[in-house]
């Protein structure tokens, strides 16, 4: 018996290492301040809460339809009505199994052997394991500082050949936190399309980014490019992280394709989560939210306040999402090194920059304000503490 090559060569998500040896370290009896997990410690809104407890009265459960419940589906598009002005048929709707799920069925569907597929370095790192398990070859564009560690235009330009297919962006990003400024990104899409490559644009922070000057909410690239391909999730915005589930928003011609996909390779997402999530986008959910993404703000300046106190520095301000991408070159301390030591001698758990590229990868170091803003500041005292340490 054998392994597939795929299984042989698929990357580890190497920092689940220090995952693990925050665990033993907790085992032991220190007290950990876990500053490296993208989970926001907020929950699900009470109302989804309520609304699961509900769904879990006795009554039959059956699978739902493959692309998701009709009426979430309906109320995903009067989201994007509500908060981005943009009208989205619900049939280019599809509801899955958490983000993850989405960008699986849309990699499956428009990448074969030999395609290439451009995204920033740095970036997520499983989009690069899903592009290449479909024999699809990732182009590994770096970024740089003046690009706010996102694609431009001359980057892509730049990497783009005759066996490119798609490019794929995430806006706001993991790691960095970043935007890519959307001038920038309607010109992006603009060529791509025009090359006739799939855009893949990964808006799963959007909702959790600035409001413009003017105070309106952050624009959907749907806005700009109604043909692009657009995942979300419930995870980050709404904090659903465990309830598994997402959405994609697909050209109407890509909808029978990636319905058949997920037939065969999910049946459907969870039936009670799709229920509860109906409560998501009451207006007391939306609201709450709202509340949160403001504390995540307040969070945001605190954590970039401690860090500039410490002498760690920022090289892009972030806009969105909760992460916060710095430098530490400074310290002669590779990233890896940074955090294995970090988490031995100060008890604090961050996540070094090697999963998500090679341009950063042993220069920064991700660290994610989810948590609340006592361990923030409990866990910025700590690193301080631990830098005086190295200086001495």
């Amino acid at each position: 018996m054998k392994l597939s090559h795929r299984a042989q060569t698929v990357e580890p998500f190497h920092a689940m290492a220090f995952g693990q040896r925050a665990a033993v370290l907790e085992s032991a009896g220190h007290r950990i301040v876990k500053l490296s997990l993208g989970e926001p410690d907020f929950g699900a809104p009470p109302a989804v809460r309520e609304a699961m407890r509900e769904a879990m009265d006795g009554r039959p459960l059956p699978y739902t339809v493959a692309l998701g419940l009709p009426a979430l589906r309906e109320a995903i598009s009067g989201f994007y009505r509500l908060r981005h002005g943009v009208d989205v048929d619900p049939a280019r709707i599809i509801v899955t199994s958490g983000a993850s799920a989405a960008l699986l069925l849309v990699v499956a569907a428009t990448t074969d052997n030999g395609d290439d597929v451009l995204m920033a370095d740095p970036s997520y790192p499983c989009n690069r394991q899903l592009v290449e398990g479909f024999g699809g070859r990732v182009v590994s564009v770096p970024s740089t500082v003046g690009s706010r560690y996102q694609l431009d235009l001359a980057s892509v330009r730049a990497a783009w050949s005759e066996h490119t297919n798609a490019l794929m962006v995430a806006t706001p990003s993991n790691p960095t936190g970043t935007s890519i400024p959307f001038d920038e990104l309607a010109t992006i899409c603009a060529f791509a399309r025009e090359q006739g490559a799939w855009r893949i644009v990964d808006e799963i922070y959007l909702n959790l980014s600035d409001p413009g000057a003017d105070g309106t909410p952050p624009r959907s690239v749907l806005s700009v490019d109604p043909d692009a391909i657009v995942i979300n999730s419930f995870s980050k915005y709404f904090g659903m992280t465990g309830w598994r589930l997402g959405w994609a928003v697909l050209p109407e011609a890509l909808v029978p394709a990636v319905e058949k996909l997920a037939t065969n390779y999910f049946l459907s997402a969870s039936a009670p989560a799709q229920i509860a999530a109906l409560a998501a986008f009451t207006p007391e959910s939306l609201d709450l939210c709202e509340a949160r993404r403001a504390e995540l703000r307040v969070r945001r300046d605190l954590v970039l306040d401690g860090l500039a106190r410490v002498g760690l520095p920022v090289p892009v301000l972030p806009d969105g999402a909760f992460y916060v991408y710095f430098d530490v070159s400074a310290t002669g301390l590779s990233a890896w090194e940074f955090c294995d030591r970090a988490l031995e001698e100060a008890h604090v758990a961050l996540t070094p920059g090697r999963d998500f590229g090679a341009a950063t990868g042993e220069t920064h170091v991700r660290l994610s304000y989810a948590a609340s803003a006592t361990e923030l500041a409990e866990g910025l005292a700590h690193l301080g503490r631990f830098l005086e340490t190295l200086r001495r």
